[in-house]
């Protein structure tokens, strides 16, 4: 194990050792039972986190390529919203419908929300990068509108505000099983790395290369329409993770995303699950969503990306 994979491999125990024991209840004070609350509480709550961040990381990465675009992410060409469209869909039409059943429904929605976003893609001159994610942001606040103003029609806007929320209070063992699924997603992502990398040399480039283009879109896609649903059912939307992870590793080691899909997948985790920590701490024993406390550090980091330039061109 190199000494970078050490460090790694520590600063994410460490972040899993202070999840598991920081929380409004004392798991050293004797006044419950501590093996109980862990494995009800504390450490789904931990994994949830890990698995989104790990998740929505590794998302941002191949809507990046997919558009060839550095300044996007699920969160910025209406994924999310889409799949909030499919889940109130199916709470109108069969409110007691199985949670795997509102995954897949939100899933679909969520891809064709995504392959809407890239139809409309085709048609943004390419020449000003920060063009095609502010149409992202309008185009997610069109389909967000339509969400909220459906929501309101019904009496459903209390379920927007839990799935905008990003947070990790409610995770409980048996309410956060289908993260999981993120993990299945990034060993898919792993095989099919060099065929997505080639997808960020645009459509005539990869062709030629002999790539099945439209295949590789399409398969990249549904991953991330997946991975974006589980996320949005189980823990709510969170944003800028799929956004500054991916440029983060990108500055540091290049573009390689054969190497560097466990790196985004680790970055991820370990920023997620330290918002969560941070928002557990802020105004103990209140709780702050890991959500607002991302959002604001990825807002940040997201104006330095549009002002400063890269040392090094990437492609």
């Amino acid at each position: 194990m190199t000494r970078n994979a050490l460090l790694g491999a520590l600063t994410l125990v460490l972040l899993i050792g202070t999840s598991v024991f920081v929380g409004a209840t004392d798991l050293l004070s004797g006044d419950l039972d501590a093996g109980f609350l862990m494995a009800v509480s504390r450490l789904p709550r931990t994994a949830a986190a890990i698995l989104t961040g790990a998740g929505l990381a590794m998302a941002g990465v191949v809507v990046q390529l997919c558009v060839q675009n550095r300044m996007v992410e699920p969160g910025l060409v209406g994924t999310p919203e889409s799949a909030m469209l499919g889940l109130l869909a199916i709470t109108l039409i069969a409110p007691g419908a199985a949670l795997m059943t509102k995954m897949s429904v939100a899933a679909v929605t969520a891809l064709v929300g995504t392959l809407g976003f890239l139809a409309l893609a085709r048609q943004v001159p390419r020449q000003d990068p920060v063009l095609l994610p502010l149409v992202g942001l309008i185009y997610g606040g069109i389909l967000g509108s339509v969400v909220l103003g459906i929501a309101w029609v019904t009496d459903l806007v209390q379920f927007i505000g839990v799935w905008q929320s990003g947070e990790f209070s409610g995770v409980l063992q048996g309410r956060y099983e289908l993260l999981w699924i993120v993990a299945l997603v990034a060993a898919a992502l792993y095989l099919a790395a060099d065929r997505l990398t080639l997808l960020g040399l645009g459509e005539d480039a990869a062709r030629s290369l002999g790539l099945d283009y439209r295949q590789t879109l399409i398969g990249g896609l549904v991953l991330v329409a997946v991975t974006v649903a589980v996320i949005v059912v189980t823990v709510g939307s969170i944003p800028f993770v799929g956004l500054v992870v991916p440029n983060i590793v990108s500055r540091l080691r290049g573009d390689n995303l054969h190497d560097n899909l466990p790196v985004v997948a680790w970055t991820g985790a370990v920023l997620v699950l330290a918002c969560d920590i941070l928002g557990r701490v802020l105004r103990w024993p209140y709780e702050i969503p890991a959500g607002t406390i991302f959002a604001v550090f990825g807002a940040g980091l997201f104006l330095w990306l549009l002002h400063s330039r890269p040392g090094r061109s990437h492609g």
